[in-house]
């Protein structure tokens, strides 16, 4: 016999099997107690959380020949032929496939003829914000006023795309996320009736990546003893098969940027990404980590929010007393913008080191969250006596220089006659590239190479990478295209400053060397 997914083997068959969703059974067994069904119903929610397993529940139920305080027996032939789908008074809809306007007259022409058994014809219309908007006035009488024996059970993930002329003809129910502690009881119970061995922790992971949804959760718990078959599934298993990363590890990774360590940072993160951890995975549970740090920042008593053990909660605030809200917030925006873009990025591990250099180095970026984050780094180094506050200037004890003042780097007296004619070409000529490599051309600080080639520093790591990663269609041509301009081969060198302070500053800016709004030529 083939084998069953965990989802379809477990999936409730009774009102009382449902988890986290008591608000709605409560309600539509009383309902059927009492013999006061609707004529249409809407069920809202996120996938997995029960909407067509509840439809199928109550579709028996209103049918059962022995009903149980509301709930289907199970027993009879009609809850059996339900079960199986074999019934004629349940029809199944899929309208993300049946949408048009011929697929809703069709349902109006089936409604006239009674049910060949039991006392209720129940149309379950799953995805039915998908319907045309012909397909829903055509809907809408038959939703209005259908006949006595038929019961229409609408399902949707998007109940904002349903007209309110439709809303307005149905009871509406709003399926809830599920809870992490409810996901995980289920999944224990059904680890038991399974006879697979599974720590708690391991669980209690997989049901936070179920996100609310038990089918999701079942999917997962299913991948993951298929790939340890025959074994106890450990959390360091689970982590593994999802391609996820402690929080120890998060630990260690926000350490190395707090302390500026870039290189052990970026090997942190490659590590992960060779071990074959998934970069989205990544991004969103390193997010979801500085989300947590904030909470417990925020306020006493988030235990319940933070839904997480005491073992974990302790070393959770350790780490938040390590940094300030406000530097959190702006880790938090950076991969949250982050996240957005890596979805459909070709190089998603070279966007994920770029968002760490970003972190360690808030010198990076020009808003004030960076802004205040530098301020900060400057304050700790003051405290620490990295920085020195004054210093007495040469044959003048009474001078001082405040902090972060520094002498203008002079242009050198011998310059090349090939740079100085570059220089005075150079604008038309970054201009004539065109495009992002003008873009990027122009940010940098062009100077003189130890070798006396020309040195192009960048402050801008875009625009280092970039044109790092496409030398050869990017600073070859530009160098031909200097060739052909001054009649002369000059190789062209690139770095990135790492200094913490601007380029203009620590090297002889040779864009000095001419008035370009005079001497720029037109080609």
């Amino acid at each position: 016999m083939s084998y069953t997914a965990l989802y379809r083997k477990f999936r409730p068959q009774r009102f009382e099997d449902v988890k986290g969703q008591e608000h709605i059974v409560t309600t539509l067994k009383n309902q059927i107690k009492a013999d006061r069904i609707g004529h249409a119903y809407l069920f809202c929610g996120t996938r997995g959380t029960g909407k067509t397993t509840v439809a199928k529940i109550f579709a028996k139920a209103v049918n059962c020949e022995n009903p149980v305080d509301g709930s289907p027996c199970g027993e009879c032939p009609v809850c059996k032929g339900i079960a199986a789908g074999t019934s004629m008074n349940v029809i199944e809809i899929d309208a993300a496939s049946n949408n048009g306007v011929d697929n809703i007259r069709q349902i109006r022409e089936e409604v006239t003829y009674r049910p060949t058994e039991g006392k209720y014809k129940v149309y379950i219309i799953d995805e039915v914000h998908m319907l045309s908007a012909g397909a829903f006035n055509a809907l809408l009488k038959t939703l209005e006023e259908p006949p006595a024996y038929v019961i229409f059970i609408l399902a949707t993930t998007e109940a904002h795309k349903i007209p309110i002329t439709i809303l307005s003809r149905c009871q509406r129910y709003d399926f809830h996320r599920i809870s992490i502690d409810t996901i995980a009881e289920r999944l224990a119970e059904l680890m038991e009736e399974e006879k697979v061995e599974v720590e708690d922790r391991a669980l209690r992971y997989v049901a936070k990546a179920g996100d609310g949804s038990m089918r999701d959760a079942l999917s997962l718990l299913d991948q993951c003893i298929a790939f340890h078959l025959g074994e106890k599934l450990t959390y360091e298993n689970v982590l593994e098969v999802l391609g996820a990363v402690d929080t120890e590890v998060f630990s260690r990774l926000l350490r190395e940027v707090l302390e500026q360590n870039v290189v052990e940072a970026v090997k942190t993160v490659d590590e992960l990404v060779d071990q074959g951890r998934e970069i989205g995975q990544l991004v969103n549970d390193f997010t979801w980590y500085m989300r947590n740090l904030l909470l417990v920042q925020s306020a006493d008593g988030m235990e319940e929010v933070l839904d997480m053990s005491a073992e974990n909660l302790a070393a959770l605030k350790e780490e938040a007393e390590m940094v300030k809200p406000e530097v959190l917030i702006r880790y938090i925006r950076i991969f949250s913008e982050l996240s957005s873009q890596i979805k459909y990025a070709a190089q998603k591990r070279i966007l994920l080191e770029i968002a760490i250099i970003k972190l360690c180095k808030p010198q990076m970026e020009e808003d004030y969250s960076s802004l205040q984050d530098r301020v900060g780094q400057l304050e700790h180094r003051l405290e620490s006596g990295a920085v020195t506050v004054s210093a007495k200037a040469e044959g003048n004890p009474t001078s001082t220089k405040s902090v972060g003042e520094t002498e203008k780097p002079a242009l050198p007296k011998a310059i090349p006659d090939d740079i100085r004619m570059l220089m005075k070409n150079w604008k038309a000529l970054i201009s004539e590239t065109g495009g992002v490599v003008h873009r990027f051309l122009d940010k940098a600080v062009p100077t003189l190479g130890a070798q006396g080639e020309l040195l192009l520093v960048f402050d801008d790591l875009n625009a280092y990478s970039y044109l790092s990663e496409n030398r050869a269609d990017c600073v070859d041509k530009f160098k031909e295209m200097i060739k052909q301009r001054i009649g002369k081969e000059i190789e062209v060198t690139l770095r990135m400053n790492e200094s913490g302070r601007k380029a203009g500053e620590i090297v002889p800016d040779f864009r000095e060397l001419i008035d370009f709004d005079i001497e720029e030529e037109n080609f």
